[in-house]
């Protein structure tokens, strides 16, 4: 079977899985991917995320990882939301929940379908393969531009002409030797659309991130207290921020998801900022079960939802929120001083 029909039929039955998108890349790289990686950790863009500093050898390059890597195939699921996710920042009593984590866990999800892929690539083609989804040391979003399912806008996320900004990734390494597909172009010209919704201005430069200021990467990776200079930001996001996806113009062409995992729980779409801060651990556990937002704990999520309820004028959450004041967690307890002194500013000048 020639190297063209074993891809073929790989992109048939991943298809048949329930992906979206399908394409393949070598194992081997650019230099492009360490270097852009090295200036990034070099700027401390990465803030606190030191696992990625200490896998960034493995991630520069597949065979960095797995030495008898050879071909790259990379697969996305679209999980488009039914509107657009930032008409909810009106809601100031209401947490903002990025779309990714509304409904159930895309981790458990994509895995369980790569490894029926992996399954069925053992059987047909007696191959050797490894399977990622954002749990390794992987470069997904370099390897699904260089694969062809779309390109890294200047938001440094993929971006698709089919499914707009709104893609999960998962990763299989194999030993086969695969026709490759050809690299997607950029198509995001002059414009910068979401650079310029980016509430804390996280792009120093188109195509690059400080993550130190991206509203994602503060209320979800960064463990401590939420630097002031970003909390009236923040709005009502509690969870990830959607603006700079939302943004781009090439939504125009996204769709709703088609996997029904992956659309909004009822509780999770406009969850009250009243129902969050009463949340102990238990509480907390139970609501997110099989939920991506479970990972970050209690304390970052109710810091959060703190730091949305002293944005949101709602005098109503002032008790929740000085209740909270004398919290065992260090990171609550001054979120929760600073939402009180934000109500009482809202009130006295109401």
């Amino acid at each position: 079977m020639s190297q063209s029909d074993m891809r073929d039929r790989l992109q048939e039955k991943a298809l048949s899985l329930g992906f979206d998108q399908f394409g393949v890349t070598s194992a081997e790289v650019g230099a492009h991917i360490a270097d852009g990686l090295e200036e990034f950790v070099a700027k401390k863009h990465h803030g606190t995320m030191q696992w990625l500093e200490d896998r960034i050898h493995h991630r520069s390059s597949p065979k960095n990882l797995w030495p008898d890597a050879r071909s790259v195939i990379m697969l996305a699921m679209n999980y488009g939301p039914n509107s657009d996710p930032r008409l909810l920042l009106e809601e100031r009593s209401s947490g903002n929940i990025s779309v990714y984590a509304r409904g159930k866990d895309y981790h458990d999800i994509i895995k369980k379908r790569l490894k029926q892929m992996a399954r069925w690539m053992v059987e047909e083609f007696k191959c050797e393969l490894k399977v990622f989804v954002d749990t390794a040391p992987v470069p997904e979003k370099p390897l699904a531009a260089a694969a062809g399912l779309g390109w890294q806008g200047k938001h440094t996320n993929m971006v698709s002409r089919e499914f707009g900004s709104w893609l999960f990734l998962g990763a299989i390494y194999t030993d086969m030797d695969l026709a490759l597909d050809a690299p997607h172009t950029d198509q995001c010209g002059s414009c910068r659309a979401c650079m310029d919704a980016c509430p804390t201005d996280a792009f120093p430069e188109p195509y690059k991130i400080d993550a130190r200021r991206c509203i994602s990467y503060l209320t979800i990776e960064h463990k401590g207290p939420i630097p002031e200079e970003f909390r009236k930001a923040m709005g009502n996001r509690i969870y990830g921020c959607d603006d700079c996806l939302a943004a781009c113009p090439w939504n125009k062409f996204a769709q709703t998801a088609s996997e029904a995992a992956f659309h909004a729980r009822v509780e999770l779409n406009a969850p009250a900022l009243s129902d969050l801060l009463a949340l102990d651990d238990p509480g907390f556990r139970q609501v997110f079960c099989g939920s991506p937002i479970k990972r970050i704990g209690r304390d970052r999520f109710v810091r959060n939802a703190l730091i949305a309820a002293g944005n949101s004028g709602d005098q109503s959450l002032r008790g929740l929120a000085l209740k909270l004041t004398d919290d065992p967690s260090a990171v609550v307890a001054d979120a929760a001083q600073w939402a009180v002194e934000e109500l009482d500013n809202a009130g006295a000048t109401s």
